[in-house]
């Protein structure tokens, strides 16, 4: 788990609702607890604002002027971004709370709620956030360090993940033993596998295990 301070020095919390007293108070509450804080009247100026590249969580008001609450939540999701979203509603309409929800959000909060439980949820919610943007940073360094593999290289490696032996590549590619021990060593140096577990997982990762990719 990162520590909270990180979390707090890493993280934008955005507060979209149209009424006023309530940004205030959702962002005194948050910047009491040691949160960044960025607060929106209408989907419009937050979409206008908001950098996709900051971790962080969206508090987001269910009816909003114009582009409505859901609406933005569904705006995103077409664009790819995944920032956590914590609905809240003074109207306690159960058909939006499932709708939200069934689309990703992470909590339905009626007004008036506590601020403790809001906190647990943004912490929860940007928690999420980082967890998810470390395995996507990961999943792009393995997929860029498969890029640097030889033709050759993405055989072997390929080779092994399906369980063949060094004996049984060499026999299969006209390889002599130790020409199949040189490229499988760079090949676990250049993706940086420490096992042949986390090699196999690699090749989950980028394809290479389905076959699917020109050599």
């Amino acid at each position: 788990m990162v520590e909270q301070d990180q979390i707090r020095r890493q993280a934008m919390v955005y507060v979209v609702d149209d009424d006023e007293d309530v940004r205030r108070a959702v962002s005194l509450v948050l910047h009491i607890d040691g949160w960044s804080c960025a607060t929106f009247g209408d989907a419009e100026s937050f979409l206008d604002d908001f950098g996709p590249d900051q971790p962080g969580c969206l508090i987001l008001d269910v009816r909003l002027p114009g582009t409505s609450g859901l609406e933005l939540q569904a705006a995103l999701g077409q664009k790819h971004c995944s920032i956590p979203i914590i609905f809240i509603t003074g109207h306690g309409d159960v058909p939006m709370s499932v709708r939200a929800i069934k689309a990703g959000a992470v909590d339905f909060l009626e007004k008036p709620f506590r601020n403790d439980l809001l906190l647990d949820r943004v912490e929860e919610a940007v928690q999420e956030d980082l967890q998810h943007r470390a395995r996507q940073e990961r999943k792009q360094s393995i997929v860029l360090a498969y890029d640097t593999l030889t033709p050759r290289e993405r055989e072997i490696m390929e080779a092994v993940v399906r369980g063949r032996s060094n004996k049984q590549i060499a026999a299969a590619l006209q390889l002599s033993h130790r020409t199949v021990e040189i490229h499988r060593a760079r090949v676990m140096e250049k993706m940086g596998a420490t096992s042949l577990p986390d090699l196999v997982g690699m090749a989950v990762v980028c394809g290479a295990h389905a076959l699917d990719r020109p050599h």
